[in-house]
């Protein structure tokens, strides 16, 4: 099998272990360097080079949860950003649910070992025995590391279910309109109440240091923004794109606005209306690369 068929596949588990795109493609590139040595010896590329990924991304995930502790702020991945169009690699990696913001969050709870059992076992269909080859552990072990892993999954509840994609396209158009004119009741109609908001700066962009919780308080923020940077922040000059697989924009660099990325994740309320639940905003600059 050649490298370049499980490129996506070896980025979607380096980057639902680690949370970031660069450890995954360090990881990635790493296995291919191991793999030119070793392609020869190998009966089964598909689990040697998950194996190998898995243990690079053990190894920064263990040192990623160090210096976690001392961040600035919410805590996101850094965001997989595409175009609504794109059908590259990226595109591959983002197309399943279980890499949305949220789920990413999730899986933020579990220890190092537990988060990567859980990924290779339930996600990407891997062996027990093959996770204890990456753990360094027995495959009892191993199979206890996933089993915890699910019991704190659980406890945090299901993930809501996502808008159809048309209902995605319509809100995101309408609160961008919406928020260009100020129009607070127009946002009321596309906010959930309970909608919240998180941002991402990492002490490098001043953000909010904590979620932004209920519609009122968000769309203050928001008008109080637009005011406050005028046309440096029009929401004419967002670009519409996907991040994680939903629906989104990125702003660009622009005097006095730091670039970001959102992601908002829609669904649909109790009378079946599609209403926008969470925003996750990312302005950390380390997490962020250049799509416009």
């Amino acid at each position: 099998m050649d490298f370049e068929e499980l490129r996506p596949h070896l980025l979607r588990v380096g980057y639902r272990i680690t949370g970031s795109l660069a450890d995954a493609e360090d990881a990635v590139q790493e296995a291919w360097l191991r793999w030119t040595e070793h392609a020869a010896e190998v009966r089964d590329p598909r689990a040697w080079l998950t194996t190998v990924v898995g243990r690079i991304c053990l190894d920064r995930l263990t040192s990623a949860a160090a210096r976690r502790e001392t961040y600035v702020g919410p805590w996101l991945p850094e965001p997989l950003v595409t175009a609504p169009d794109d059908e590259g690699p990226l595109a591959a990696v983002v197309r399943g649910e279980d890499v949305r913001l949220a789920a990413l969050l999730l899986l933020d709870r579990l220890t190092p070992a537990q988060r990567v059992a859980l990924v290779l076992h339930d996600a990407l269909g891997e062996a027990h025995a093959e996770i204890a080859a990456v753990l360094g552990c027995s495959e009892e072990a191993a199979r206890q590391h996933a089993a915890r892993a699910r019991r704190v999954i659980a406890a945090a509840g299901p993930l809501p279910p996502r808008a159809p994609a048309a209902a995605e396209e319509k809100v995101l158009a309408v609160f961008v309109d919406a928020l260009a004119r100020a129009d607070r009741e127009a946002l009321l109609e596309v906010l959930h109440p309970d909608v919240v908001l998180t941002s991402d700066g990492g002490g490098a962009v001043r953000t909010a240091l904590r979620p932004v919780a209920g519609a009122d308080k968000l769309i203050r923020l928001l008008t109080g923004l637009l005011r406050q940077y005028g046309a440096a922040l029009d929401p004419a000059g967002w670009v519409p794109v996907r991040v994680n697989g939903e629906p989104g924009f990125a702003t660009p660099d622009l005097p006095g606005v730091p670039p970001s990325a959102t992601a908002l994740t829609v669904v649909l309320d109790e009378a079946g209306e599609p209403r926008i639940a969470a925003a996750r905003q990312v302005m950390n600059p380390a997490k962020l690369r250049v799509w416009w």
